[in-house]
């Protein structure tokens, strides 16, 4: 059975726990691809060209907390806007995506790019505060010495930059479903991406 689910949204709205949660209720493969560009992003700051990095990219590249840092996340979405590293990623997402079993995808340009004719879409969202807040708290858990108002400005840059981008720019499918989840608890939201995509499995059409 090929059944994927894209799931996008912007920095820490929920997309990647929400995508696990529904890979794990499904029994499908998931791909957090925002890991791939993260991956490059780290290689470049040791001066690496992004353009090489991507096309040498390997499975192990993707592991550790390395990939969780700010500034690795900046850089990620500095090479993101590279049409020829985005080249470079999109071959192996698409292999993914219709691996048999199902797979659940999650990044930014899922729905619309890598997958668009993904058998369930759901863009999920919130608040820029709300998700500056839950990153906040994220990196003080780790020991890291930033301010909210540091992250709030990290967030809204990345949002800028992530939908302003010519080449695959941030934005929902037109046949997504949304799940803000700036008041949602993750049960509360998982529930609806459920619901979601057992309608989309159920009628067997494009959600």
């Amino acid at each position: 059975m090929q059944f994927t689910i894209a799931i996008d949204g912007p920095a820490a709205a929920g997309k990647g726990t929400i995508s696990k949660a529904v890979a794990a209720h499904f029994g499908f493969a998931h791909l957090d691809t925002g890991l791939l560009y993260r991956a490059v992003g780290a290689k470049t700051l040791d001066g690496t060209d992004p353009v090489l990095a991507a096309k040498a990219l390997i499975a192990q590249d993707l592991d550790g907390d390395a990939l969780r840092t700010p500034e690795v996340a900046q850089a990620a979405s500095k090479v993101a806007v590279i049409a020829e590293v985005r080249a470079a990623l999109v071959d192996f997402q698409r292999a993914f995506a219709r691996r048999l079993g199902g797979a659940v995808l999650d990044g930014r340009d899922i729905g619309t790019v890598i997958c668009p004719n993904a058998e369930a879409k759901l863009f999920v969202t919130a608040s820029a505060e709300v998700r500056a807040e839950r990153r906040y708290l994220e990196l003080k858990n780790k020991g890291l010495d930033i301010t909210l108002a540091q992250v709030l400005a990290d967030v809204k840059e990345r949002d800028a930059r992530d939908m302003d981008r010519a080449e695959a720019p941030l934005k929902p499918a037109v046949d997504a479903t949304m799940i803000d989840t700036s008041d949602l608890s993750i049960e509360a939201a998982v529930l609806q991406a459920v619901a979601a995509i057992d309608a989309a499995r159920n009628s067997g059409t494009e959600a």
